[in-house]
């Protein structure tokens, strides 16, 4: 499914209404360029779910866990990441189920994503910016019925 984001007020309010409808179980991988609008996604998602701390790219410390809100968020950065081996490090895995998670950059790290989670993906236009939604299973389908409302 596509979106159109004139704007990053349209680009929070995507997140907002999918993190209003995410359960604890939910994982979101963001594919895209630097700038695209993945840490504003991932901001307005913190928003529908109610966290209330600010969220910021986590580029440097690789995770962040944001409580307070429905649901914890776990706020991933890939970028900076070679190899798998790091990632086990940090136990990103073990943080499906416990909450929402939101990985930047999944790209560089495949293999430890879930088989059932939304891939979204960024593309700049000549009109904004383009996300194409993608269910890799029937748990995340339902947020592509969200964004048709």
């Amino acid at each position: 499914m596509k979106y159109r984001a004139n704007g990053p007020e349209q680009t929070h309010a995507l997140g907002r209404a999918l993190g209003l409808a995410a359960g604890e179980n939910s994982v979101f991988a963001l594919y895209g360029d630097l700038g695209a609008g993945k840490t504003v996604l991932a901001q307005g998602i913190a928003e529908g779910l109610g966290v209330p701390s600010a969220v910021t790219s986590p580029t440097f410390v690789i995770m962040q866990m944001h409580e307070g809100g429905r649901l914890d968020l776990f706020h991933v950065d890939l970028y900076r990441l070679n190899r798998t081996e790091e990632v086990d490090e940090i136990g990103i895995e073990e943080r499906f189920g416990e909450g929402v998670v939101v990985i930047e950059w999944p790209e560089r790290c495949p293999d430890i994503l879930p088989v059932d989670r939304m891939d979204i993906h960024f593309e700049f236009t000549h009109e904004g910016r383009e996300l194409t939604l993608h269910s890799t299973g029937a748990q995340h389908h339902h947020f592509l019925d969200v964004i048709r409302m």
